[in-house]
């Protein structure tokens, strides 16, 4: 199946997952854990996963290549993005999606840098997401005044054309506990207001019911990173626990990765993605 557009998917009417990929194995386990239960899905390369392999091109090309292979929808998407240069190369790589992040600059010149990346994106037919009202720390502390204004959500999109939204509602990125408490009343209004997609960033910390109520008042791309590689890793830990003779990364990486793809076919139940379970 040929890698499908990011605007199809999210134009589906359900939610969708976002799940970010840092080695090879997170590609193939997140592309079967959606084949199980016949959804679609998004795999994510962020900037400090291309900082981590040193270049985009190996892990975009790899993960374009697990894409096509798949028999469920699967788009390939940069998250994250500061660099326009990153942006530029997504873009000759044949990366169909991009999540630029001026969040961190003054409203106006976050609104200018994010206009410019959307016209240099929808000339070569990228889809473009961005952010608005900084999502809490990559420190991983909850930051539960950080919101996005509808109005000034709407204006934003407006002046920019960006095709998705990311929004500041409650989340936090790199939580390791699920107990963040989500704005659902906020994201409803944002619903209202806004005429793209809206996107959940730092979803790892946010309950299975509340990703649910989410949804439901209006979120339809919905990002998770830590809760995978918390799954990855406990994984990796106890088969490297149960031997010391262990030596073969087939027989630990393989584990985990059939770990992480139940755990993703179990989110995109709970996301409602599924369009044909199995």
């Amino acid at each position: 199946m040929p890698m499908v557009p990011m605007a199809s998917i999210l134009a589906a009417g359900r939610g969708v997952g976002a799940f970010n990929v840092i080695q090879l194995e997170h590609a193939y386990a997140l592309v079967e854990g959606a084949s199980r239960v016949g959804a679609p899905v998004i795999l994510q390369i962020s900037q400090n996963c291309v900082r981590y392999h040193g270049s985009l091109e190996p892990i975009a090309l790899a993960c374009m290549a697990v894409a096509r292979s798949a028999d469920v929808p699967v788009a390939v998407h940069l998250d994250h993005i500061e660099s326009t240069d990153l942006v530029g190369e997504g873009i000759a790589l044949g990366v169909g999606s991009v999540m630029f992040d001026a969040s961190r600059l003054p409203y106006a010149e976050n609104v200018a840098a994010t206009r410019d990346v959307v016209r240099q994106c929808h000339a070569a037919s990228v889809f473009v997401e961005a952010e608005l009202g900084e999502i809490g720390g990559k420190d991983g502390v909850h930051a539960p005044g950080a919101r996005t204004d509808p109005a000034e959500a709407a204006a934003f999109v407006e002046a920019t054309g960006v095709d998705a939204l990311a929004v500041a509602v409650g989340t936090s990125h790199a939580m390791t506990t699920r107990d963040a408490v989500l704005d659902l009343e906020l994201i409803a209004a944002l619903r209202a207001a806004v005429g793209v997609p809206l996107v959940l960033h730092g979803s790892s910390g946010v309950p299975d019911e509340t990703l649910a109520a989410a949804v439901r008042a209006g979120i339809t791309k919905v990002n998770i990173a830590t809760h995978l590689n918390k799954v990855f890793t406990s994984t990796v830990r106890a088969a490297l626990g149960s031997s010391e003779s262990l030596v073969d990364t087939r027989k630990y990486f393989g584990p985990a990765r059939d770990a992480v793809a139940a755990e993703v076919a179990r989110l995109l139940g709970v996301l409602g993605a599924e369009v044909n379970a199995r």
